[in-house]
């Protein structure tokens, strides 16, 4: 019979995703961790911002198309388009107190209140930063948060009277709902709080979550 090459434990760990890679990344961009990982810094992946990036840039370039354009008809001879005479005039005439100049500064303003906020977070806010190994400061990891919960949740089933969890996993807390069939609510809770704190541990999270635990008695 030839044994399983596989080490105990496998298909829980397979359950989590966590993307590794190697890159320098820009030192102001980094969170302190706690000094988890040796003195070393962790923080989220930023995303590429694909989206909102494609819709500035398509944006600017019709508005930009579109003006190249009509200068040069213009510079050929031709008259102004209409709606670049029909702009400027009311640019001209309307004052600043127009209900359509303030709703156009009210747009203009939200939006780049966006773009920068944007540029200023990382996003991806469903992945929690790994902390590092003391040897490998450019290594980062990141635990996606529906593998750490489904992690917990299997630390909590363990747990002796539990019948069913619901493991929510945020940034800074985790929230589990937990039925108990039998034994001491008070008793379980406790011993759920030490599983689910040994199980973070072993996660190695940059920032240790808090753990909250809500139990129910369930006869049926």
């Amino acid at each position: 019979m030839t044994p399983d090459p596989r080490p105990p434990g496998r298909d829980a760990e397979e359950r989590a995703t966590v993307p590794l890679a190697k890159e320098p990344g820009p030192p102001e961009r980094d969170v302190q961790d706690g000094g988890r990982d040796g003195g070393h810094r962790a923080h989220r992946p930023w995303s590429a911002r694909r989206v909102p990036a494609a819709l500035v840039a398509a944006v600017i370039l019709v508005a930009a198309v579109a003006a190249l354009a009509d200068v040069i008809a213009v510079r050929a001879g031709r008259p102004a388009a209409a709606w670049r005479r029909h702009l400027t005039d009311a640019l001209a005439t309307r004052p600043v107190d127009d209900v359509w100049m303030l709703t156009g500064a009210a747009v203009a303003a939200a939006v780049g209140a966006w773009l920068i906020v944007l540029a200023l977070t990382p996003g991806l806010r469903r992945w929690l930063p790994l902390s590092r190994p003391a040897g490998c400061p450019r290594l980062r990891a990141s635990l996606d948060r529906d593998g750490a919960a489904a992690l917990l949740r299997d630390a909590a089933t363990r747990v002796p009277g539990v019948g069913a969890a619901r493991v929510r996993v945020r940034r800074h807390r985790v929230r589990a709902r937990v039925d108990v069939r039998f034994r001491d609510p008070r008793q379980v809770k406790e011993d759920l709080v030490a599983a689910l704190d040994e199980e973070c541990d072993r996660l190695a999270l940059a920032r240790p979550p808090r753990v909250a635990v809500r139990v129910r008695r369930r006869t049926d």
